[in-house]
């Protein structure tokens, strides 16, 4: 029976089973469109990738992105692990410690840093993200699917396009985000209507906190009721918080917890250099095996 290099990889953690799993296929060559989604169904992961070789000569490899449900053009923690399972594999290698992943969406780049330890860190360069504020309607309907009131203002609402499309919110406080208990059937109709990918609320906490922000993702409408950690989600609230003129307190970046509804402690480290916004985190591989096709 032909199999095919795979591994489950734990991103933006460096401790197994404390972050968002992604299932990764390190080679896709021979796979159809309908058999990528058979096998995202079967894997059952928030999203499973698929390597291909790259049709762009500034890329190292090119990749597909799989909800449960439909594809992505785009996906944080996706091109986080693929990214690890592949440097890890031996199949890349950085040059002048930056990687260059294709997919959906474009040329992503990524920057790879070795900390103390041996750790790795992998960051990518959030895509230019497109901003849609949310009308009225569109806002109060939002408040009835989180249960929550939302900031409004500067910091008011907004969908924002970075390949993911996030309805991007933010709420009283990180205490708020955590008592959150949003209607997932409503939030899938409310998504369909905005062709979103989902809903990902952010809060601050208090002054001193080992994180500076709370975040989390839901995109019941591809599937996933709760995303442990997201990596375009906090993308999407950098956008926010940047545009919002709230990044000031924070200097240069900071670290977002999200996934402890879920039993998890994600850690997202936030770089912002200029336009730029970068996305990072650690990961470890859980399964490295082989995959029947």
């Amino acid at each position: 029976m032909p199999s095919t290099p795979f591994k489950q990889v734990d991103v933006f953690t460096a401790v197994p089973f404390r972050g968002n799993p992604v299932a990764v296929v390190l080679q896709a060559e021979g796979l159809d469109t309908e058999a990528m989604q058979r096998i995202a169904r079967w894997t059952n992961l928030s999203e499973t990738t698929f390597v291909l070789p790259p049709t762009d000569g500034q890329a190292h490899y090119r990749v597909r992105i799989f909800t449960p449900g439909a594809e992505l053009p785009f996906a944080g923690h996706p091109t986080l692990g693929t990214a690890h399972a592949l440097l890890e594999a031996g199949v890349i290698v950085p040059r002048d410690g930056e990687l260059v992943q294709e997919c959906g969406a474009g040329l992503v780049r990524l920057q790879v840093a070795h900390g103390e330890g041996g750790s790795c860190w992998i960051a990518f360069e959030l895509p230019q993200p497109v901003v849609t504020p949310l009308d009225e309607a569109q806002v109060a309907e939002l408040e009835a699917v989180l249960g929550q009131r939302v900031q409004r203002g500067e910091a008011a609402p907004r969908l924002i396009d970075v390949g993911a499309r996030w309805i991007t919110a933010q709420l009283a406080d990180a205490q708020a985000v955590a008592a959150c208990r949003p209607d997932l059937a409503r939030m899938a109709a409310q998504d369909r209507a905005a062709r979103a990918t989902g809903v990902t609320i952010c809060g601050l906490h208090a002054p001193g906190a080992p994180a500076q922000v709370e975040v989390r993702s839901f995109a019941p409408a591809h599937g996933i009721g709760e995303d442990p950690v997201c990596g375009s989600g906090n993308g999407c609230v950098a956008v926010l918080l940047r545009d919002s003129g709230q990044l000031r307190r924070f200097g240069t970046g900071y670290i977002a917890a999200q996934g402890a509804a879920l039993g998890r402690e994600g850690r997202v480290r936030i770089e912002v250099e200029g336009a730029r916004i970068r996305v990072g985190g650690q990961a470890v591989t859980g399964i490295d095996g082989h995959m029947a096709l």
